[in-house]
This record gives C-alpha cells, sequence and structure tokens, in this order.
C-alpha cells in the first residue's frame, strides 16, 4: 500500500511537499481549515481532513495534539511539518514518534538543543565554530546584561535564548536603555516561546546574514549546498534571498561548508537544516544558529544545485542513506528569490486581507513560482502575510537580476497591495546591484519615496491583463509595444470588442 504522509501546513508549501510525495509515490493528506476553507492547496491533495478549528483560538497547524490524534485516526505514516507552526516544536516532534508516526525531521533532542540558541552556542564551540562576542548562556537579569554590555563594548543585541523570527530581540545602544529593553524583549518572549531567558551578543552594525543549507542521514553521512545570502531584511523577516552570495569567495565556501558539515556531524544531525553564520563588515564571520526545518528560501538552492531537498527530507525520514557526495554538489548560475507579501511598502508594510480579484504570474522556463493563491483567493488576517515567492535562475548575477525585474514587472495583483514594488526598487539600487546591502538596509536606506509611482503601476497591471486577453482574443503580432525596462508589455491602440 501507498505510505500516506500527513501535511501538517498550508499555502505555498503544502503544495510544495505535496509534489514531492506524489513523485515518491505517496499519498498526499492536508488539513482544511475553518479559517481558510477555500485554500488552493485543498485541490493537490488525494485526501483532505476537516480540522473543524472554527471556535478554537488556534488554527490545527498550532494544535499539536489534535493534528497527532486525526493522523492515527487516519492511518498517517509520516507528517511533514513544512515551516513555521510546529516545525521547531520538539514535543510535537516527540509526540509523533510516540505514537509511531514518523516525523520528517530531526530527532527531538536536536530540535530542543538548537532551538535554545545558548545551548546550540555551546556545542558549536566545541566544534571549533567562531562567536560573536557575548554570554556564554542566559543572563539572569537587566543588571547581568550591563555588566557584559559594559564588558563587550554597546552597541549590543539582546536576544531570546528560545527565539526566532526576531521576537524576544532588542538592540541597545546605550547603558540607559538596557533595563527597559531587557524587560520588554523578556516579556515578548516569553508570551511567544514559553520562555523568557535571554542572552547578549555583541551588535554587528552592518552585517550579512549567510547561511548553508545542509542535509544529514540517519546513517552518518552530512553534505553541504553551498550559501544563500539572506541579509535583506526588515524587522528580521527575509524579503530577497540569492544563492550563491557575492559576498563568499570559492575559499571562504569551502572553509565554511566544511565548519557547517563538522558541526551537524558533531550533534548527529539528520535531515534538511541550515547552519547560519553572520559576516562582519571585515569579512570574518562567526556563527549564529542552526534551523532545523526547511527552509522559506530553500528554492534558490535547488535552482542552482539541482537537488530537490524536500524529497531528499522524506527519504532521510524513511531511513534512506544519501547519495550524493560532496564532490557531487556543483553550483550551477545564480538564483534570486523574492517574496511576495500582502503588505503595503509606502505605509510601513502595513498588513493587507481581502479579495484577490486578479493575479497574473511570469511564465519562462527560469522562472518558478511558488504559491498559494489564485484568482478569487482570499487574504485572511489568521496566517502570514507571504502568498507568493518568485524565483529566477540566471547564468550569472547579474542575469539573474535583470530576469527577476522582468519577472516583478510582469506579476500583478489587483484587489491588494503588495511588496513587489518593493522588491523592485531594491533589485534596482545600487547597493543589491554591487551586493553591498547589508541586513540593515531596509532601516538605513529605504524609504517609501524610492517606490515606484502610481503610474508604473497600473502599467503592470495593464501589461498582465493584455496578456491575459491576448490569449482569448489572439491580437495581431503588429500592435505597437511599449517598453518599460527589461520587459516588452502589448498596450492597445483601440477598444476590445468583447
Amino acid at each position: 500500500m501507498k505510505k500516506r504522509i500527513l501535511i501538517a501546513n498550508r499555502s505555498e508549501i503544502a503544495i510544495r511537499i505535496i509534489r514531492s510525495a506524489h513523485k515518491l509515490g505517496m499519498l498526499a493528506v492536508v488539513f482544511k481549515s475553518d479559517k481558510e476553507p477555500d485554500a488552493l492547496y485543498l485541490k493537490y491533495a488525494d485526501e483532505i481532513i476537516p480540522a473543524k478549528d472554527s471556535l478554537r483560538e488556534k488554527a490545527i497547524f498550532l494544535d499539536a495534539e489534535r493534528i497527532v490524534q486525526l493522523a492515527l485516526a487516519h492511518n498517517i505514516d509520516l507528517i511533514h511539518p513544512g515551516y513555521g507552526f510546529l516545525s521547531e516544536n520538539p514535543d510535537f516532534a516527540a509526540l509523533c514518534i510516540e505514537n509511531n508516526i514518523n516525523f520528517v525531521g530531526p530527532s527531538p533532542e536536536l530540535i530542543r538543543e538548537m532551538g535554545l540558541k545558548t545551548v546550540a552556542k555551546s556545542m558549536a564551540i566545541k566544534s571549533g565554530l567562531p562567536l560573536v562576542p557575548g554570554s556564554d548562556g542566559p543572563v539572569n537579569d537587566a543588571g547581568a546584561a550591563k555588566g557584559f554590555a559594559d564588558k563587550i563594548g554597546y552597541p549590543v543585541i539582546l536576544k531570546a535564548s528560545a527565539g526566532g523570527g526576531g521576537r524576544g530581540m532588542r538592540i541597545v545602544e546605550k547603558p540607559e536603555t538596557i533595563e527597559r529593553n531587557f524587560k520588554s524583549a523578556s516579556d515578548e518572549a516569553l508570551a511567544a516561546f514559553g520562555n523568557g531567558d535571554m542572552f547578549i551578543e555583541k551588535y554587528l552594525q552592518n552585517p550579512k546574514h549567510l547561511e548553508f543549507q545542509i542535509l544529514g542521514d540517519k546513517h552518518g553521512n552530512v553534505i553541504h549546498l553551498g550559501e544563500r545570502e539572506c541579509s535583506l531584511q526588515r524587522k528580521h523577516q527575509k524579503i530577497v534571498e540569492e544563492s550563491p552570495s557575492a559576498s563568499v569567495t570559492p575559499e571562504m565556501r569551502k572553509e565554511m561548508g566544511d565548519m557547517a558539515v563538522r558541526f551537524a556531524k558533531s550533534i548527529g544531525y539528520y535531515s534538511a537544516g541550515t547552519i547560519e553564520f553572520i559576516m562582519d563588515e571585515d569579512g570574518s564571520y562567526f556563527f549564529m544558529e542552526m534551523n532545523t526545518r526547511i527552509q522559506v528560501e530553500h528554492p534558490v538552492t535547488e535552482m542552482v544545485t539541482g537537488v530537490d531537498l524536500v524529497d531528499w527530507q522524506i527519504r532521510i525520514a524513511l531511513g534512506e542513506e544519501l547519495t550524493i557526495n560532496q564532490e557531487d554538489i556543483k553550483i550551477n548560475g545564480w538564483a534570486i528569490e523574492c517574496r511576495v507579501n500582502t503588505e503595503d511598502p509606502q505605509n510601513r508594510f502595513s498588513p493587507q486581507t481581502g479579495f484577490i480579484d486578479k493575479i497574473h504570474f511570469p511564465i519562462d522556463s527560469s522562472i518558478r513560482i511558488e504559491t498559494g493563491v489564485v484568482s478569487g483567493s482570499v487574504v485572511t488576517p489568521y496566517f502570514d502575510s507571504m502568498i507568493a515567492k518568485i524565483i529566477v535562475h540566471g547564468k550569472d548575477r547579474g542575469e539573474a537580476i535583470e530576469k527577476s525585474l522582468a519577472a516583478l514587472y510582469e506579476f500583478s495583483l489587483i484587489g491588494l497591495k503588495t511588496t513587489v514594488p518593493f522588491c523592485r526598487t531594491v533589485l534596482k539600487h545600487p547597493d543589491f546591484v554591487n551586493a553591498t546591502y547589508t541586513t540593515r538596509w531596509v532601516d538605513q536606506v529605504f524609504s517609501p519615496e524610492m517606490l515606484e509611482n502610481e503610474e508604473d503601476e497600473m502599467i503592470g497591471a495593464l501589461a498582465a491583463t493584455i496578456m491575459y486577453a491576448s490569449e482569448y482574443l489572439q491580437l495581431s503580432s503588429d500592435l505597437p509595444t511599449y517598453k518599460h525596462d527589461s520587459l516588452n508589455v502589448w498596450v492597445l491602440n483601440k477598444r476590445l470588442n468583447y
């Protein structure tokens, strides 16, 4: 009988996992949340389990016990958590295993240890990874934090020991604000993670964020698949990612990749994961943390290496041995991912909810679209604002940027504002073109005035509408064209009569 894999997630990552499940000959089972009853991912599944979560405080994807109960009732063999939600919850992984359900990910013990940043740092030190100066473990109170800050020098950054995604994190520029920041960060961490422990590090003012993708099996084999640069962030949330990084030389790639593999082997890691580094302006780099799940930006690695990371996640969970050696991994060209969030970049990236009247994505062999919406979909306030990812491959970085811009100009969404104009602004800016941007770029450089005007937005929407209409009306090829950056778009000079 075919194995049954339950995807404890939603939107584009659910569709992505379904694709791999079908490729591996499995039946894909998903939850139907009352908070998103007409979601696109439901159409791709082999079986749908009604979650009946309308009267509950939290959606099914955050309810570990109900997920496992329903999995047992539907004879599930494996559970894939995707990213976010319970993907890095050690108790959820343990609950799956206790009930003889294969959890697609590393062991609960490793999830727990890597989730506690102070523990992960301690284990990294044993493997010889360089660390940013700071506390070796949690600091007990604001007074202790101030003592460390006085020693290592300001600015410093307070981080939640059990944190992630920017929550429980504060930058402290001067001594008189450390007490207030410590309390607010600790309170936020306690509310978000159930753990208010904080640690402190020297704050690097203009760093780059690099992450090395690794794959390890249950037989002790570990490889890395190069790095991704994720420095384009807003409030510690990534917006644009690329692979490889223009800041990493081949020699650095080997050195950092070897470190990542050595660390993963030393802790007995298996499944997909990332070793995160932060790089200072002088090129020195330091271990930051490990993420024990598939990442949102995994497609850029897949596009430059040809390795299907989600396939391997599932195969490793089933006990298969890696058939790829480190020597087999070659970086081919360049890939860039732009996240499409329903946020208004002209209004402090405020979330947008409601109907998507019409959405149009670019179509090209070098473009990969991952989305959880179509025309007519509803964006609800219950879930993350990311509705799609546009991933583009080029023979080199210059071509990848050019093709990404063309794809972003061809994209159109009517009904809600998105971060696409922001992404276009980023990709055209000299700091991105010259690869000098850092994690502080949005705070230090970006302003809403940099965004293109409404006329440019209307041109993009018109382009998509005409391209869509041309499929049905078979417009003649002698219509005039309008050159808008790297995209040729049709402009009608006569009224369409339907």
